[in-house]
Order: C-alpha cells, then sequence, then structure tokens
C-alpha cells in the first residue's frame, strides 16, 4: 500500500488477528463487531480519501453506512502505513475499513467501485496521450510512486533513469510539505517541475482539481493486464466475520447510487464493473 495512492491491500505487511464467534442471536455476528455504533479505522490526513474533520469521500461513504445501518459513526485513527491493519482492525478497536483492493490480509466486501491509474499532464500539453508507450513520453520528466505498479510497466518499457522521479511511498515527520506523497507529486507537476505524474486516480483527480493548475486526467485504460493498473474497490472487515461482511453487502446494494454521487463529486475515474471502459461508457 502506498499512502494516498492506493487502498489498504496485500502490501500491509502486518497480520490480521481473526476473531471468534458468538453465540447465535439476531445477526449473528462475530464478538468483535459493535452493534450499536459503526467503528471505522481510518487516517486522519489522507485527503482525499479521509481527514480527521470528515471531509474526504471514504469519511462521507462511511456516514451512509452508518446511516443505512441507523447507528452513529466513530473513527479509530491512524496513520496508513505498515502495521494499519494489524493496529486497527487486529486489535479489535474498530470494525471496518472503507477502501481496500482485498487480499489475505482482510476480508472484502463486494466491490462497490472500480477504478485505474492514471496519466496527470498540465491542460493541453499532451493532447491525446492515452497509452505509456506513447513516444512523447520518452525525453519526459515522469513522476511516479515507487513500488505502485505502474514501476513494472514503465521498466517494461524501458522509461527508466534520470527521466522518472521516483517519490517515496511515505512521507511522514513534521518536515513533510504536504499531506501526502500524491500531493506532492500534483504540486510539482503544477510547477513544472515535472512533465507527467502516474498516480491511482481516486487520489489524483481531486489533487489535480484542487491544485489551481488546469490538468488533463487520463485514465490508463489500453495497458497490458499485467500489472494491472486497474483495481476493484470493497470495504474491508476481519476474515471470519461472514455475517458482517453480508450486512454491508446489504447495504452498499442498496444505497449505490448515493455512493457513486459521492465517488464522482470527488472527481474519481470509474469505470465499467467488467469493460476497460469509464462508467458513462459502459452501455455505448
Amino acid at each position: 500500500m502506498t499512502r494516498s495512492s492506493a487502498p489498504v491491500s496485500v502490501a500491509v505487511a502486518a497480520l490480521l488477528l481473526s476473531a471468534g464467534a458468538r453465540p447465535a442471536h439476531a445477526q449473528h455476528l462475530p464478538d468483535l463487531v459493535t452493534q450499536d455504533v459503526l467503528r471505522v479505522c481510518s487516517d486522519p490526513g489522507n485527503m482525499p480519501f479521509s481527514e480527521r474533520k470528515g471531509g474526504g469521500f471514504e469519511n462521507k461513504i462511511a456516514q451512509i453506512v452508518a446511516d443505512e445501518l441507523k447507528v452513529k459513526l466513530r473513527y479509530y485513527w491512524l496513520t496508513q502505513g505498515p502495521g494499519f491493519v494489524r493496529n486497527t482492525l487486529g486489535t479489535g478497536l474498530c470494525d471496518l475499513i472503507i477502501g481496500t483492493s482485498g487480499g489475505d490480509i482482510v476480508q472484502a466486501t463486494n466491490p462497490y467501485y472500480r477504478s485505474a491509474y492514471v496519466l496527470v499532464a498540465r491542460k493541453g500539453e499532451l493532447v491525446d496521450l492515452k497509452r505509456l508507450d506513447d513516444p512523447r513520453l520518452k525525453d519526459k520528466q515522469i513522476g511516479i510512486i515507487a513500488g505502485t505498479p505502474p514501476s513494472n510497466r514503465l521498466s517494461e518499457l524501458k522509461l527508466v533513469g534520470e527521466r522518472i522521479h521516483a517519490y517515496a511511498p511515505y512521507a511522514f515527520g513534521a518536515e513533510r510539505k504536504h499531506q501526502t506523497v500524491a500531493a506532492e507529486v500534483i504540486a510539482d507537476l503544477a510547477e513544472k517541475k515535472i512533465d507527467v505524474a502516474i498516480l491511482w486516480g481516486p487520489a489524483a483527480g481531486w489533487l489535480a482539481k484542487q491544485s489551481g493548475v488546469p490538468m488533463d486526467v487520463v485514465p490508463l485504460l489500453h495497458e497490458p493486464g499485467r500489472p494491472p493498473l486497474t483495481f476493484r474497490i470493497s470495504m474491508g472487515v476481519r476474515h471470519n466475520e461472514n455475517d458482517w461482511k453480508r450486512s454491508l453487502n446489504t447495504v452498499l446494494r442498496k444505497r449505490k447510487s448515493d455512493i457513486e454521487a459521492v465517488l464522482r463529486e470527488y472527481e474519481v475515474p470509474l469505470l465499467a464493473e467488467e469493460d476497460s471502459k469509464p462508467l458513462d461508457a459502459a452501455d455505448e
């Protein structure tokens, strides 16, 4: 996982602790799930995903879930990084991660959106550029977060060396200038320190709009299937919490349109469930 570039995923170096089952009752939820409040594990400074003030799109979606369950919303805050899952879901201090790409470390609900890595450039500078093998990229300064899936694709295309600005995946400490690494990359693009940024779309769309510099944000939909650059995003719960997972799946189904509206408000590039097409173009 890279903070602000992708959701909590298998790359988190942590061991998830599973919960035991409780005696049968109305919802058959395991002991660890609190039923009178929705306890969400979240990062207090990871816009546009989440922040302590509640301004992120994952904050808005968490509120939709709480409203549908008719319970109050409560957060357990921890900066995303190694150990995030172990110290949130794993300790039982909270019961739900709003955005995850799944994997062995958490049990995922049904996906509630699908998105892609994107190419971001200052508006009009790289018109109609849609692929990473476009020859115009060969002499461009490219910003990317180290270790993210597009790094492998750039290596395959021999786009390496001094043209690649690989940003460290985590930015901690008081000396950092920006809330997240993705925000730093977009700021450098706005200041013309780099020519192109390749970032996780749900972060890049909102950050580009907030930068104050007009930018083009283009989902990378024409790359080979490996490494994957598109991902389905689910919510994450502990393993063995199957009834809790089913309850959340019901909420996601009932409130699908409300959740989609929030994602669109935050400039999240939404893709069709199966095809490499924007969601709006899926029926064309």
